[in-house]
């Protein structure tokens, strides 16, 4: 049972009284589980004054598909129950009214018009402002980490009986340890560091035979998984966060879940999961959800096939698992008080439900904020999915925010190709030509590399100067900043590519790690100039309203240097991006229509003022941002 935040938070007392009496109803209900065999009810529980007043239950049992069911309490009523081709599974529709007030009613149930049993289940009260929480904008710049590979605050949870794999950290895929409390425990530096928003790899159960770490393959969508902590220590932090002013990102996945869920000891309906048993693998050919001329048979191996065979496809098209997933994650945005959500592979699930979603979602949480990952380097694929986009098919995508991929290829190719009438920075000029076929390329994640790619620092060669010119662009330009955990000492996997490499752990989330980027202890000079160049430029970043609201004005490259201004009213800044070995003078006349009368820029980065009468000199490849004066 779960006690509402704001008794967690703000009333010790009453919270200890609360909890030994909540233990005692899960005593008892537990005893009753244990005779009825009822194994779970999910969601395990609800708020009133939700704006939606239908919930769902999903009840899993011996035979409990043979039992009447009965509810009496006052503004809670049953719509209807549901049973499917498996006697083990219930699906109890209840209606909330708005006069349902927060307390504990009894699910009865009843077989041959005697109650056999009955399972308390509890209604909590939202939190004041619930549904009109505000989620992550271009005001904030990401922080994204892998939790076992972040910091281990407890050892104690390193290795858990019963689960199927435990601590290895000599193995480059195995489990390091890396949990909650070791991100509780660091959140100062993230804040510190001037990031606003945290998205986490997911944190929730993976019991899986190997390769658990990365949690993509969820064996129990309602759990934290146990090596990371509980679900109360992932309210914890998200409390911890929210104290220090950080916005917290939940990572989703619909698409897929892991072959060790407990469904596949009992599957909920023949058609819960696709292509099942005799499954085939995705073509991963996503156009096919825009493509006019595509095929129905690539549709359907596109969006049925696994993703992996430890992965297997979950068919959104059956009803019960649809509003399932669509409670799961208002269940959590309740729960953890999320201000977003990162849904993994966007494209692959069925469409139309990834709509109805979204709509879901933004209906409870108006302000909310949902970005999707649709890794496609066409503009107009990643256009096809934004909300508001009038596509030729009458598809309403409904999804607020997408990561940009096409713009991190556009800055990888600029800043590594000679620049010439056709390549270099003319790469990313055209690229943010195409922000036309966005309904709002100001709602767009920027990215210079994440958990599945090399990182930027490898991707542009190692090299220093080049690193910090796509480093100043990704938190200058238009959209919201995500930074992947690590880049802001400069971690590198020179060993290659593979995964496993890309997501080292990181440097002092360990008591016997040598160097500790936490403290700066044994860091190289370059890695700590690279924090501190971050920690400036994101802590101006954090008060700048300018780069938050203010308009794109870019001019076309010229010699290896690309210019760009950001806009808001009398507020201007002027960002220089100098590729060239050696020093550039610029002609100020020709940026004239914005310049105007300013005379003299303070460069951010080294406090300089520079003067913008005659020329501008531009250190050989160095970034400039100027604050207009």
């Amino acid at each position: 049972m779960h006690a509402s935040r704001k008794t967690l938070q703000n009333q010790p007392s009453r919270m200890k009284k609360m909890f030994y009496g909540k233990l005692l109803l899960l005593i008892m209900a537990t005893q009753q589980l244990v005779n009825a065999q009822i194994d779970r009810v999910e969601p395990p529980c609800w708020w009133t004054g939700m704006k939606h007043p239908e919930l769902q239950l999903m009840v899993h049992g011996k035979d409990v598909g043979n039992q009447k069911v009965e509810v009496h309490y006052k503004g809670v009523s049953i719509k209807s129950v549901n049973t499917t081709d498996n006697p083990n599974f219930l699906f109890i529709d209840l209606l909330i009214s708005p006069s349902a007030k927060p307390g504990v009613f009894r699910i009865r149930f009843i077989r041959d018009g005697k109650e056999i049993f009955s399972y308390p289940y509890e209604l909590f009260g939202r939190e004041p402002d619930s549904s009109s929480r505000q989620g992550f904008s271009s005001e904030d710049v990401i922080y994204l980490l892998m939790p076992d590979r972040f910091a281990n605050g407890d050892p104690s949870n390193d290795t858990v009986k019963g689960m199927k794999e435990g601590l290895n950290r000599n193995a480059l895929s195995g489990r390091h340890g890396g949990d909650i409390q070791g991100i509780i425990h660091h959140m100062d530096y993230i804040a510190d560091m001037g990031f606003t928003t945290l998205w986490i790899n997911p944190l929730l159960e993976n019991d899986m035979s190997r390769t658990s770490y990365h949690g993509y393959a969820i064996t129990d969508f309602y759990k934290v998984d146990p090596r990371f902590g509980t679900n109360e220590l992932y309210r914890a932090l998200a409390h911890t966060a929210r104290e220090r002013g950080i916005k917290l990102i939940m990572d989703f996945v619909f698409n897929h879940c892991g072959s060790g869920h407990w469904w596949f000891t009992d599957m909920p309906a023949r058609d819960w999961i696709n292509s099942y048993p005799d499954y085939f693998i995705t073509n991963h050919h996503r156009t096919t959800n825009m493509d006019p001329h595509a095929s129905e048979y690539d549709k359907r191996r596109m969006t049925d096939g696994w993703f992996v065979p430890s992965m297997p496809d979950l068919n959104q098209r059956n009803p019960f698992l649809a509003t399932y997933l669509i409670q799961n994650s208002i269940w959590w945005t309740e729960y953890l008080g999320l201000q977003g959500i990162r849904m993994d592979t966007w494209p692959y699930p069925e469409k139309e439900f990834m709509a109805e979603w979204c709509t879901r979602m933004l209906d409870e949480y108006p302000r909310f904020k949902i970005v999707g990952e649709e890794w496609s380097e066409n503009p107009a694929i990643v256009a096809y999915w934004q909300r508001g986009q009038h596509n030729f098919d009458g598809y309403e995508g409904n999804l607020p925010c997408l990561m940009d991929f096409p713009l991190q290829a556009a800055l990888v190719k600029a800043l590594t190709e000679k620049e010439g009438w056709n390549s270099g920075w003319i790469y990313l000029y055209e690229a943010l030509a195409n922000d036309f076929l966005y309904p709002d390329p100001y709602n767009l994640v920027v990215i210079p590399d994440n958990h599945d790619m090399p990182r930027f620092y490898m991707q542009v060669g190692m090299n220093d100067s080049l690193f910090r010119l796509g480093m100043t662009f990704i938190l200058t330009t238009r959209g919201i900043p995500q930074i992947l955990y690590g880049t802001e000492v400069l971690m590198t996997h020179k060993e290659g590519n593979d995964h496993a490499y890309i997501r080292k752990d990181f440097p002092g989330g360990w008591p016997d790690d040598p160097v500790n980027a936490f403290t700066g202890k044994g860091l190289s000079r370059k890695e700590k100039e690279t924090q501190e160049f971050f920690r400036k430029l994101l802590i101006w970043r954090k008060n700048n309203r300018v780069i938050h609201q203010g308009k794109l004005v870019h001019f076309a490259p010229e010699k290896g240097v690309y210019v760009y201004f950001r806009i808001l009213g009398e507020e201007k800044i002027m960002v220089i991006l100098n590729k060239n070995r050696k020093k550039t003078i610029l002609k100020p006349d020709r940026f004239s229509e914005i310049l105007g009368n300013h005379t003299t820029g303070k460069d951010v980065l080294s406090g300089t003022d520079i003067k913008l009468m005659n020329e501008i000199e531009v250190p050989a490849r160095t970034p400039l941002i100027l604050e207009l004066n």
